[in-house]
C-alpha cells in the first residue's frame, strides 16, 4: 500500500516537529556550575547561601577545594568564579591528570574572577582548583566553566542519527513497494530492536550510570581516540595517557571501542559514545542469539524467547550496570555462536564451522579472559565428542574454524604476544583475587529483583525455569527420538550446573589452590562469577529447545513463553537507582546532573597499573626532560603531538643524554635533525633515553612510535583474509547461475 501525499506531508511535520525538540534540549553550551557546597573539599563550613567559607583558624593551607574531573575537548573555555577574600595569595588553578597547568592570583578587592583559556588537546582529567594562602578569610560563592562554542555534540549527534534513521525506514519502505518483505522478518526485527532498546532502557536517564571498572573502559576509549588522531591503527600506544608518557593499548581487546573512539573524534560526549556502545552490544546480543538458535531450530517462538531471555539476562545487567565490565559485556554477545558452533562442527552440520570463527574472534576481540573459558569450553567439548570428530573427519572443520579464526584475529594477537612475552610489563595485579574470598552464595540464584543490593550475581528465574525443563526433559522424555541435538543439549545442561558450582563456596578453590599450577589458573581468573556467563547461555540453549520439542510440556508451552517473557522483563527493574528521579538537582541549577556526568564528572577515567612497564607508578611519572647533567646540557625546547616528540639542546661534553617523560615500550625510534638513527636506551623508570651530540651547537631529537613491521604484516594478513572472504562469500550469494536457459540469483 503506497503512502499518501497528504500522509508524507503529516510525516515530515512530525520529523521536523522532533528535531526541533532534540535541538531545544541541547545542553551541550550550557557552562558546568558549582556552589561553593557543590565543589570538593576538604575544610570549611558552608554558610546558609550554600557557600563554603574557610577562616584562618583552620590552620591549613593549599588546595581547599576543586571541580570533579572531566573529560574536555580542546578549544576555548572561561572561568567565572565569584568569591570574597580579605588577603592576597589565594588562587585559582586548573590542573590536568595531577598536573598543574596555569594559574591566577585573587585579588581581594574584586568578588568576580574571570579568565579564559585554550586547551591545545583534548583534557582527560581536568579540574578546576582553588587555592587557600592560608591566612584571613576565603569565601567560595560559585564557580562556573563555560564553554566559547560547546562542550559536546551530542544534540546534533542524536538529530543526525534520527534523520539517518529515517532515511533507512524510507529506504526500506520504497525496496518493499519493488520486492515485499515477509511479514515474519518485519516482526522479528521489530522485536530484536524493541528488546535491545529494553535492555538500553536504564541508561535512557540523563547521567552516566557509574559502574566498578567504568572509569578503566571510558580512559581506553579516549585514549583509543587519541591514537587514531596520532595515526596509529592498530592503536597500540595511548599518546597521552599517564601524563603524556603514554599507555600500552594493546593488552586489553579495543576492536569494538573504535565506534565510540570516532564518536569522540565528532566531539560527542564521552558519556554518549559509551552508551552508544553498550546499546550496540545489547542489539548485537539479540541478533547473535537469534542466529544461532535459529540454525538449529525451526520454531519462531523458540527464537524469539531466546532473544529476549539472553538479552535481558541478569548477568549481563551485572556486568553492565554494576560492575561496569564493558569487555566482559561484549564477550556475552558472542557466546551463542560459539556454542552453536561447537555443535556443528561436531554434531551437526559440518558446513556451518563458521559460527564458532565468529563467536570465538568476536569474544576474542572483546575480553582476554572469556577467551579462556571459550578455549576450555572448545577443548571439553571435542574431548566428549572425541569418537565422533574421528569417525566422521570431522577434524577438517576444527581446523578450518582454528585457522581462519588465528587469520582474522593476526592483527591484535602479534602486538598482543609480543609485548606480553618481550616487555617487562607489570602484570601482578591481574592476580590479585583469592577466588574463594569472592565466591557466590547459591541463594543468589533465585533472585529476579533486586532493590538494595547492587551487585548481585543470579540466574534469573526464568533461567532457573530453564533448568527445570532441561531436567525433566531428561528425565522423562529424551530417550524418546534421541538426536544429536539432545545428545549435546545433555552436555550443555551437565556443564551448566559443573560451572555453576564453580562459582560457589562449595567448590574446594582452597585445597586446589594448593596445587601451584592450579593456583596460577584461579588467580588469573580473579572471580569466579565469571563462570556464571557460559552457564546462563548453556541453560538457554537447554531450556528453549526441549521447550518447543517437549510433548509433555506441549499443552503449556505458550503459558511458559508468556510466563518467562513476562518475569525476564521484570529484569529491566533489578537495576537499583540513586533516588534522583529528576535530571537537576533544582529549577534554578544551571547544570543537570545528566550535563556533569556526560563529561564523567564524578566517574573519571583511570588507567590500572597493569600493563604498564613494571614498578611505574603515578608518582615516578615526569613530565619534563631530564638531563644527565644541568652544568653542560641545556634543553631550550620540548614539544610532543601524539607519540611524536622533539627536543631542542645544547650539549658541551660527551657522554651526556637526555631523558623524554615517554615511557619506553618497544616501537618507539629516535631521529637526529639530518634523519640519522639513534639509539635509544632504558633511562631511569623506563623512560626513553638519548646519547647526545657534545659538540656545543644546537640539536634536535625527534622521538616518534613505530609502525613496527611485524604488526603491519599481521594487520595486512588479516585485512587479506576479511577481503577474501567477503569476496567469496559475495561470489557465492551473488553469482549468476545458468539453469535451463534462466538466469537466477543464488539465494541462502
Amino acid at each position: 500500500m503506497k503512502i499518501t501525499a497528504k500522509s508524507k506531508v503529516l510525516y515530515l511535520i512530525g520529523v521536523c516537529c522532533i528535531i526541533f525538540l532534540l535541538w531545544l534540549g541541547n545542553e551541550g553550551d550550557n557552562p558546568l556550575a558549582y556552589l561553593g557546597s557543590e565543589l570538593q573539599y576538604s575544610f570549611g563550613v558552608l554558610d546558609s547561601n550554600n557557600a563554603l567559607v574557610i577562616r584562618d583558624s583552620v590552620a591549613r593551607s593549599g588546595i581547599v577545594a576543586s571541580t570533579p574531573q572531566i573529560v574536555v575537548n580542546r578549544g576555548t573555555y572561561t572561568i567565572n568564579f565569584d568569591y570574597i577574600t580579605d588577603t592576597e595569595g589565594n588562587a585559582v588553578e586548573l590542573w590536568e591528570q595531577g598536573s598543574k597547568v596555569a594559574g591566577w592570583t585573587l585579588q581581594p578587592t574584586q568578588t568576580r574572577f574571570s579568565q579564559e583559556f585554550t586547551l591545545a588537546k583534548d583534557a582527560k582529567q581536568l579540574s578546576v582548583r582553588l587555592n587557600y594562602e592560608g591566612t584571613g578569610s576565603f569565601t567560595i560563592q560559585r564557580l562556573e566553566l563555560a564553554p566559547r562554542t560547546f562542550f559536546y555534540t551530542d544534540t546534533y549527534f542524536m538529530i543526525l542519527l534520527f534523520v539517518l534513521l529515517n532515511a533507512a525506514g524510507y529506504f526500506l519502505y520504497q525496496r518493499h513497494l519493488q520486492k515485499p518483505i515477509a511479514q515474519e522478518k518485519l516482526v522479528d526485527a521489530c522485536i530484536i530492536a524493541g528488546v535491545a532498546l529494553l535492555a538500553m532502557s536504564p541508561m535512557f536517564s540523563t547521567y552516566l550510570y557509574n559502574g566498578d571498572d567504568l572509569c578503566y573502559h571510558l580512559a581506553r576509549m579516549e585514549g583509543i581516540k587519541d591514537c587514531i588522531l596520532d595515526g596509529q591503527i592498530p592503536a597500540i600506544i595511548m599518546p597521552d595517557a599517564l601524563k603524556g608518557n603514554g599507555y600500552l593499548n594493546a593488552m586489553y581487546p579495543y576492536l569494538f571501542l573504535y565506534i565510540g573512539a570516532f564518536l569522540r573524534i565528532c566531539r560527542v560526549s564521552i558519556g554518549l559514545s559509551y552508551k552508544m556502545v553498550v546499546f550496540l552490544a545489547n542489539l548485537g546480543s539479540a541478533l547473535c542469539a537469534y542466529y544461532a538458535f535459529k540454525s538449529v531450530s525451526k520454531s519462531r517462538r523458540a527464537v524469539i524467547l531466546a532473544v529476549v531471555l539472553y538479552t535481558l539476562m541478569p548477568y549481563r545487567f551485572t556486568n553492565i550496570f554494576s560492575r561496569g565490565d564493558l569487555g566482559e559485556t561484549l564477550a556475552l554477545t558472542f557466546w551463542p555462536l560459539v556454542i552453536v558452533g561447537m555443535y556443528h562442527i561436531l554434531l551437526g552440520d559440518r558446513k556451518k564451522w563458521y559460527f564458532l570463527v565468529l563467536g570465538f574472534s568476536g569474544i576474542l576481540q572483546s575480553h582476554i579472559l572469556s577467551v579462556m573459558f571459550v578455549m576450555g569450553f572448545c577443548v571439553i567439548s571435542c574431548l566428549v565428542y572425541v569418537v565422533n570428530v574421528w569417525k566422521e573427519k570431522r577434524y577438517v572443520e576444527i581446523g578450518k574454524a582454528a585457522g581462519m579464526a588465528v587469520l582474522l584475529n593476526l592483527w591484535f594477537l602479534v602486538p598482543f604476544l609480543y609485548y606480553y612475552f618481550q616487555e617487562s610489563l607489570g602484570t601482578e595485579l591481574l592476580r590479585w583475587s583469592g577466588y574463594f574470598d569472592q565466591s557466590i552464595n547459591p541463594s543468589n540464584f533465585a533472585q529476579s529483583i533486586s532493590l538494595y543490593n547492587k551487585q548481585y550475581f543470579s540466574l534469573g528465574l526464568p533461567l532457573l525455569g530453564c533448568i527445570g525443563i532441561g531436567v525433566l526433559y531428561l528425565v522423562c522424555e529424551k530417550k524418546k527420538n534421541e538426536t544429536r541435538l539432545d545428545r549435546y543439549l545433555g552436555f550443555l545442561l551437565i556443564l551448566g550446573v559443573v560451572l555453576c558450582w564453580m562459582t560457589t563456596g562449595y567448590f574446594p578453590s582452597m585445597e586446589m589452590r594448593k596445587n601451584g599450577f592450579l593456583d596460577s589458573i584461579m588467580t588469573m581468573l580473579q572471580f569466579p562469577w565469571r563462570f556464571l556467563g557460559p552457564a546462563c547461555t548453556c541453560f538457554l540453549f537447554v531450556g528453549v529447545l526441549w521447550l518447543d520439542k517437549s510433548e509433555i510440556l506441549k499443552p503449556y508451552r505458550n503459558l511458559i513463553f508468556a510466563l518467562f517473557i513476562g518475569l525476564n522483563l521484570l529484569t529491566v527493574q533489578t537495576i537499583p537507582t540513586d533516588n534522583i528521579h529528576m535530571p537537576y538537582s533544582s529549577a534554578a541549577a544551571t547544570a543537570s546532573k545528566g550535563h556533569d556526568s556526560k563529561m564523567a564528572a564524578n566517574i573519571g577515567i583511570f588507567y590500572p597499573h597493569e600493563w604498564r612497564l613494571d614498578g611505574i607508578t603515578d608518582d615516578r611519572l615526569m613530565t619534563s626532560v631530564l638531563v644527565s647533567d644541568l652544568d653542560h646540557v641545556n634543553v631550550t625546547n620540548y614539544r610532543k603531538a601524539g607519540t611524536k616528540a622533539v627536543a631542542v639542546y645544547t650539549a658541551d661534553a660527551e657522554g651526556n643524554y637526555l631523558e623524554m617523560p615517554i615511557l619506553n615500550y618497544a616501537g618507539y625510534r629516535a631521529y637526529d635533525e639530518n634523519g640519522k638513527r639513534l639509539e635509544i636506551l632504558e633511562g631511569d623508570d623506563h623512560r626513553i633515553r638519548v646519547i647526545l651530540n657534545g659538540d656545543g651547537k644546537e640539536h634536535e631529537v625527534y622521538v616518534r612510535f613505530g609502525p613496527v613491521a611485524g604488526f603491519l604484516i599481521a594487520a595486512l594478513i588479516s585485512l587479506l583474509t576479511v577481503v577474501g572472504t567477503g569476496y567469496w562469500w559475495w561470489r557465492k550469494r551473488f553469482t549468476p547461475i545458468k539453469a535451463s536457459g534462466i538466469t537466477e540469483i543464488t539465494k541462502e
